[in-house]
């Protein structure tokens, strides 16, 4: 079954760890994402989702919200929801 692409990284925050992803798609706290790109690879579940530094249950198309993520993400990087 085929990732649907929800997202790509916008930004990467290095000392919060926190990766922002414009939205394509909806996005849940507890959803499980693959970030992926040309030297990034891997599955997280999403613990938190920030619209303008409140904390938001979910993301919807057309927002840019941080999320924090696991390992160095890189712009251009893109967010898959895993089925």
């Amino acid at each position: 079954m085929a990732d649907k692409k929800i997202g790509i990284i916008t930004h990467f925050f290095d000392k919060i760890s926190v990766g922002i992803i414009k939205l394509d798609g909806k996005l849940k706290v507890g959803d499980k994402v693959r970030i992926q790109g040309g030297k990034t690879n891997f599955e997280q579940e999403i613990s938190e989702i920030q619209l303008e530094h409140e904390s938001i249950p979910e993301g919807k198309k057309g927002q840019e919200v941080g999320v924090k993520v696991n390992e160095k993400v890189r712009e251009g990087d893109g967010v898959y929801l895993l089925e």
